[in-house]
């Protein structure tokens, strides 16, 4: 399970996320990735409709979505805000192709952010002259 301050709970931040964030998508997931600010812990959010299967194939899914964000959260424990829709193949999915489906779609939208301002000297962001 994910720390309450590890998720996406409000319609609002979910909609900014989906709306404004960059996509990446794969066979069993659509990812969106915001940027936050660095001080400001990441947070994942899960969207896994009806067409996924019924009420256990739904949640056997989140399940294993959750660990996968709980690994990524691991390694990036700040600044960014991740929604996670569910696409119905993710019903047949295994842990391992869920999970591999979810990290290279993070890794996609991470890259479709571009680089973070993480407030370090020499380098500010902008371009080379």
């Amino acid at each position: 399970m994910l720390a309450k301050i590890h998720r996406v709970r409000v319609a609002g931040d979910f909609s900014r996320t989906v709306r404004s964030g960059a996509r990446s998508g794969r066979r069993n997931v659509v990812l969106y990735a915001s940027r936050r600010a660095l001080d400001e812990p990441t947070r994942c959010g899960f969207i896994v409709g009806k067409n996924v299967g019924n009420a256990v194939t739904r949640n056997l899914v989140k399940r294993r979505l959750r660990a996968a964000a709980a690994a990524f959260i691991s390694r990036n424990p700040a600044g960014m805000d991740l929604v996670v829709r569910a696409l119905p193949a993710s019903a047949l999915a295994g842990w391992n192709d869920l999970s591999r489906d979810f990290e290279k779609a993070a890794a996609g939208a991470v890259r479709r952010l571009g680089p973070e301002d993480d407030g370090r000297t020499g380098n500010e962001g902008g371009a080379a002259s």
